[in-house]
């Protein structure tokens, strides 16, 4: 790369379906991200609102970033993002990307589950459901790493504690975790989507990953759970945790995570660790 030359970096930020909401402020997610990346100094950005065209984006980019409801890369589009990576590319993923595609219960009971599609494996993560809105307890596994650089040693968010799955936990390195929930009934099976068997606890049977990085060839993915945010017109929470609201009502303005120093300075390592590894090539 030409020294002072800028790095190239493909925003996918929207909801499902296209263009919409998807229950939360995809416009306030996608301002602040523009923000961080334009106050870099170092990065020019294109934006799309889902993954429809990333094969046309992927050879002009250096880093992609993600924050979506319900959006996710089909088979082809997802050998297109593992091809990228191993060449070098590096994916910065938030929030709703360990999600994708909601479908029936088999034989004929209510409720849906979320399917595992080729996207997780190359992510890293696999959204199983989320308990309502709540606080809780961010451990910092490793502050040595850049993209937790600056980081307390805890910190606490409200936020949607999302249940994720590591698809290839012997390739990652775990960098947020959270010890937060009960064990025996994470996420009422009333609320959200239905899963068999919790597989996003670890094995001492409280600790929960949120947050890691994972090589992949020559490039990285960071994938963190954080980041829900809604207005009143793009609120779809039917209530809260009573750590958030004692009468278990909805903020009508949620900005959870973003608010904090801890998730502002999370943003920051991870645009400069996808911006630092394209210019040191």
């Amino acid at each position: 790369m030409t020294p002072n030359a800028p790095v190239h970096v493909h925003l996918v930020a929207g909801g499902f379906p296209r263009g919409s909401a998807a229950g939360h402020d995809i416009d306030y997610a996608r301002l602040r991200l523009l923000e961080l990346l334009q106050g870099s100094g170092r990065a020019t950005t294109t934006v799309a609102p889902d993954f429809r065209d990333i094969e046309e984006w992927l050879p002009k980019s250096d880093v992609l970033v993600s924050y979506v409801a319900g959006p996710f890369p089909d088979g082809e589009q997802s050998k297109a993002l593992a091809s990228w990576l191993d060449a070098g590319g590096r994916w910065l993923a938030l929030h709703g990307t360990s999600g994708g595609k909601a479908v029936p219960l088999p034989d004929d009971r209510p409720g849906r589950t979320m399917a595992k599609l080729a996207h997780h494996e190359v992510l890293g993560a696999f959204f199983m459901n989320h308990p309502p809105i709540r606080k809780f307890k961010v451990d910092v596994a490793d502050r040595d790493h850049p993209l937790t650089k600056g980081l307390p040693e805890a910190f606490d968010v409200m936020d949607e504690l999302y249940l994720i799955e590591l698809t290839a936990p012997e390739e990652t390195q775990v960098l947020l975790t959270t010890a937060d929930l009960s064990a025996d009934d994470p996420a009422p099976r009333a609320f959200g989507f239905t899963y068999d068997e919790d597989v996003s606890v670890g094995e001492d049977g409280r600790t929960r990953a949120v947050g890691y990085v994972r090589e992949h060839g020559r490039g990285a993915v960071a994938y963190f759970a954080l980041g829900h945010c809604h207005t009143p017109s793009t609120n779809i929470q039917p209530f809260v945790d009573e750590s958030v609201a004692a009468d278990k009502q909805t903020p009508l303005e949620f900005r959870g995570p973003w608010e904090t120093d801890a998730f502002e300075r999370l943003l920051h390592n991870a645009i400069d660790w996808g911006l630092d590894a394209q210019g040191s090539d």
